[in-house]
């Protein structure tokens, strides 16, 4: 039986765009892997596998074998409580069962395990909740959890720093005696002796072979797993400059000696990368921030006694004292109390909203003035904020639509400079112009240096970065503002849309429909008509239902219980009450039972024009009352909207009222066009309606109606305090319930999809125009591998531009 999983594994030793696609090949090689992509920008995989034919350890050899590694996790917990060797066996056995923990090893005598695990797959904090569940008693060593992945990006990052300033210290002396004889420093006759010549030889060694050694071991993994990547073009530039100066130097063939040309081109690429990884790691700041929000402690009431206990210690039902200037620690609902909570960390809303018994409270947040208590409802992985944290991580690691091209172009890139690398040596050599007689260079030499230009210009990285670090951007800047975008085609796609269809009940709307009008049409005068209708709508879900029962609660009008009961979607309610028959519905629902409506139509039509919806109740076949039902428009749609037609979007609202209902909502809030009338089920149709009209659609619901809709459209964006359905089902998702955020994610995605073609028109016309430079012998090696290292940091900062960029 088969068991699919997803895992995102942390990759580490990542040099350029042809290092994603060889470890996605490697991948797919694996038997019962449905699916592979990497994140250069991240430096993630995320693989999609069928357990049942191959497991973590088997995808980490795949990666290891293609010469890239995993940043693990190493645990070493002291286990007080281990008795004897079948508790040594059976811990062994439950932390083996874990996701994402590789190899164990505990030992009875020292009482310690020592673990090896995947950080994006399980924490050390989970790994320590299965040891207490499993009866045992860790000594806790102190100190807040380690970020392993951090730890090990920054050991890489540390490790360049070291490689540059190392390449930076052999490098100047070598280029300043390598051009002292042509400043005057010395004599050009001084520079020609193999003494000399031994001194810059001498120099160039450390650079080539320990600053470069991570280029030749890279060029090896690469070849040796069929493909070719950056490392391969730099290791062949630099090794032909300095294997081609020693021959000259023992004198063995006449000309120039290039050792200062081999090692510039290695220090000027790992100074590039060295700024490239930095700023990398800028692109993720975002994500970092959200996961410093949660605080370490919470004051929990046991048994009338506060205590202080870790966040990752507190169970569901758990009561938290919250006091002033205090961190929310996880979702809860308020038990007793009153406070002010801001919550613009997680919805981008600056004004603070008001929290008493009853209200919902999200993880993270921060509580301005008064104390109050809740019950935990969301621990862990649970909560908000950790929902939160995984959308975006999974949106980072997806690959765009857009960046298939840049894909394609890096598969051939490496390969293709080689040929014309090749090209331009034999251009040069056979066909090149006469060299002037006294030069001291030679036709070979020029040949080879014009082919070392053409090689170490050349830049895939550039192309391979231009799509996922503006995704990562975005997409975090996205989730500090409110916008929650699962995945980087919905990001791309957003910004193409120019159509935003809007679900009115819940979205442009409230959503809390309240009673304002009872017509009674009774010949008795009585109001029992609205009891039965009320004691009906009592076994409703639908919101139209809710208002009518809570007027009755208000009006204190007792429900009798239905003898029966039964629901048609989009019309309305009918069952047996006391006897007698009852239908409470629509319009439609009217007319489908053959009941006039004639004595009511100017009130039908009067109230219709206020916006109001009506719903009808017969007795025994025979109309006696209506119901009018109104839902406020919510603060800041109509804000919204405008914006919306400010960046030539139109607007349609979707819905199931009346066209003269639905028109006075409209008219109100000012959208473009009107769908009314639309049974749930037809959402769906409607939208695929528009899109046959060739127009990419946005759609924007809240409800469990607005499902198979949301899916239908280009894109669904689910308002975050509708269901969970709704929000399951779109690709982007607003924390707050605001219409505003639909401006913020279509200009963010607008924003990003800008920095997306700006980055890739840098890339590809960098190579395009620089690449031919070389091969004319317009570009020195040096300057070459100056500007093929700065063109991957040229790209890397334009998309953390992104974060200066106002949304909202």
């Amino acid at each position: 039986m088969s068991e699919i999983k997803q895992v995102t594994l942390p990759v580490t030793g990542m040099t350029c765009a042809n290092c994603a696609t060889t470890i996605e090949r490697n991948l797919k090689k694996e038997k019962s892997v449905l699916s592979a992509a990497v994140n250069l920008s991240n430096e993630r995989a995320a693989v999609q596998y069928d357990a049942s034919g191959t497991n973590l350890d088997a995808l980490i050899r795949r990666i290891e074998r293609a010469g890239y590694g995993i940043a693990l996790g190493e645990a070493d917990l002291w286990i007080k409580s281990l008795a004897d060797a079948s508790d040594v066996s059976r811990l062994e056995k439950k932390l083996k069962a874990i996701d994402g923990v590789l190899r164990v090893s505990i030992n009875l005598s020292s009482e310690h395990a020592r673990m090896n695990y995947v950080p994006t797959i399980v924490t050390l904090n989970e790994i320590k909740q299965v040891i207490r569940k499993a009866g045992f008693e860790m000594v806790e060593s102190g100190g807040d959890q380690v970020d392993v992945e951090a730890q090990a990006r920054k050991a890489e990052i540390d490790q360049q720093r070291k490689l540059l300033i190392i390449g930076i210290l052999f490098s100047l002396p070598l280029l300043v005696l390598s051009m002292g004889g042509d400043f005057g420093l010395f004599s050009m006759e001084m520079a020609q002796k193999t003494w000399f010549r031994l001194i810059l030889m001498t120099l160039a060694i450390p650079v080539q072979f320990y600053v470069g050694w991570q280029y030749y071991v890279g060029a090896y993994k690469s070849i040796r797993s069929g493909s070719a990547n950056m490392d391969v073009l730099v290791a062949l530039g630099s090794s032909t400059a300095f294997l081609y100066s020693i021959p000259v130097t023992f004198g063995l063939i006449s000309g120039h000696v290039y050792f200062e040309t081999s090692a510039i081109i290695i220090t000027l690429i790992r100074l590039g990368k060295f700024l490239e990884a930095r700023s990398k790691g800028k692109t993720s700041e975002a994500i970092k921030k959200l996961m410093g929000l949660q605080p370490q402690t919470a004051h929990v009431i046991r048994g009338d006694v506060e205590t202080d206990v870790s966040v990752d210690d507190l169970a569901l039902g758990d009561v938290i004292l919250v006091r002033p200037g205090e961190k929310v620690p996880v979702d809860g609902q308020v038990l007793e109390g009153h406070s002010a909570v801001d919550e613009s960390m997680l919805t981008g809303e600056p004004i603070p909203v008001e929290k008493s018994k009853g209200d919902a409270v999200i993880g993270a947040t921060l509580n301005k003035t008064g104390s109050f208590k809740f019950e935990a409802t969301k621990v862990g992985k649970d909560t908000t904020l950790a929902q939160i944290i995984r959308l975006v991580e999974d949106a980072q690691g997806s690959k765009a639509p857009i960046q298939r091209l840049a894909d394609q172009v890096s598969a051939v890139f490496v390969p293709a400079v080689i040929v014309l690398a090749i090209l331009t040596f034999l251009g040069w050599y056979f066909l090149g112009p006469a060299l002037p007689a006294g030069s001291g260079v030679s036709q070979f030499s020029r040949a080879l240096i014009n082919m070392v230009a053409v090689l170490v210009i050349a830049c895939p990285c550039a192309m391979g970065l231009a799509t996922p670090t503006a995704i990562m951007v975005g997409t975090g800047k996205g989730a500090t503002n409110g916008v929650l975008i699962k995945t980087s085609e919905a990001l791309e796609r957003l910004g193409m849309v120019k159509t935003v269809v809007l679900d009115k009940t819940g979205t442009i709307t409230r959503g809390e429909p309240q009673v304002t009008d009872l017509l009674d049409l009774s010949e008795s005068n009585e109001t029992s008509w609205f009891e039965m209708a009320a004691s009906l709508e009592k076994f409703s879900e639908h919101p139209l239902g809710e208002a009518i029962v809570h007027e009755a609660v208000v009006r204190s009008i007792p429900l009798t219980e239905p003898k029966s009961f039964q629901s048609e979607t989009g019309l309305g309610i009918t069952g047996e009450i006391n006897g007698k028959s009852v239908i409470v519905g629509n319009q439609r629902m009217m007319e489908a039972k053959n009941i006039s409506l004639l004595k009511v139509d100017k009130n039908i039509s009067r109230m219709q024009q206020e916006g109001k919806t009506l719903v009808f109740v017969a007795v025994d076949n025979v109309l006696t009352g209506m119901i009018a039902i109104a839902d406020q428009v919510k603060d800041g749609s109509v804000d919204a909207i405008k914006e919306m037609h400010d960046m030539d979007l139109e607007t349609v609202m979707l819905t199931g009222d009346n066209q003269q209902t639905a028109k006075a909502v409209a008219g109100q809030v000012g959208v473009d066009r009107v769908i009314s009338e639309v049974l749930p089920a037809d959402k769906s149709s409607e939208i695929k309606k528009l899109q046959e009209n060739g127009l990419n659609v946005v759609m924007v619901g809240d409800g469990i109606n607005d499902a198979p809709a949301l899916t239908q459209a280009d894109v669904g964006i689910a308002i975050g305090t509708g269901t969970d359905i709704a929000m399951a089902s779109a690709q982007v998702v607003l924390v707050s319930g605001d219409l505003h955020g639909v401006v913020k994610a279509i200009r963010l995605s607008r924003y990003t999809l800008r920095t997306i073609k700006q980055n890739l028109f840098w890339a590809f016309i960098y190579n395009v125009i620089l690449i031919p430079v070389a091969a004319f012998g317009l570009l020195i090696p040096m300057l070459a591998a100056g500007a093929m290292a700065f063109s991957s940091v040229f790209v890397v900062s334009n998309s953390l531009r992104l974060n200066r960029k106002k949304i909202g």
